[in-house]
């Protein structure tokens, strides 16, 4: 599989007065296409100033960030303005939905910023909300879906671009454990069925065991890589354990 994210020692310092704050202290990392990663520490840790820079919300302070064969470290403000709109889909605790407009709108919303016409918006809008299980409420505004709906047209907008990955946080927050249940099964399935990349920075073993794949950052470094294949249910159990710990 080809690498789709590369980090190669990555730091990242806060000046807070006189005060340094070393937030990422020498990152290096690989994930690959078709991957469900789950990154996970207490906070403090890193882990979200890790997700910023993995969503070209914010640039390292040195090392290398390579997204999709291309170093992101080093672009422009509308550079990466252009990454996030092409390369990345998110999705966030909270739904983030224009309550005005119906969910085909909604959906269509980064295609619009993209200079895509107005047909192709809404046929690819429509397909994304078929694949989430919501073909048949296009018409529909956020007000009128549940938490759990909302949560599935918040995704079906991080994919409508087709991006190199889909990057979570905290997906499930806001969501009962029923609705989180579903969320999270549609995301296996996205990735199983589809190949998307996910990657999901969570505080939530139950998320966190749900993923092949675990990196565990505490104090600004890569503590665990850990695999969770079904042939290592010990290997999964530990890294539950260490989630459990710290919650």
């Amino acid at each position: 599989m080809k690498p789709i994210i590369e980090i190669n020692d990555l730091t990242k310092v806060y000046q807070m007065g006189e005060t340094e704050v070393h937030a990422l202290r020498g990152v290096s990392l690989t994930i690959s296409d078709g991957e469900m990663v789950a990154i996970t520490g207490p906070s403090g840790s890193g882990k979200s100033t890790l997700m910023a820079i993995l969503g070209a919300l914010d640039l390292p302070t040195s090392g290398t960030y390579r997204l999709d064969g291309e170093e992101v470290s080093t672009l422009s403000d509308d550079e990466l303005a252009l990454i996030r709109n092409r390369r990345i889909g998110f999705v966030f605790q909270k739904f983030n939905l224009l309550p005005r407009s119906t969910i085909l709108a909604n959906v269509a919303l980064p295609l619009t910023y993209a200079g895509v016409g107005k047909k192709e918006r809404n046929d690819r809008a429509a397909h994304v909300l078929e694949l989430v299980g919501l073909g048949d409420r296009l018409s529909h505004r956020p007000n009128e879906l549940s938490g759990g709906q909302q949560q599935r047209v918040a995704i079906a907008r991080a994919l409508v671009n087709t991006p190199s990955m889909v990057l979570a946080d905290e997906p499930t927050g806001n969501l009962d454990s029923k609705t989180g249940d579903e969320i999270l099964a549609l995301f296996r399935e996205l990735n199983r069925d589809q190949g998307i990349t996910l990657v999901i920075v969570t505080h939530s073993p139950e998320i966190a065991a749900e993923c092949p794949r675990n990196i565990r950052i505490r104090d600004g470094l890569i503590e665990a890589d850990v695999m969770t294949t079904p042939e290592s249910d010990g290997e999964l159990e530990d890294a539950t354990l260490l989630l459990e710990v710290d919650a």
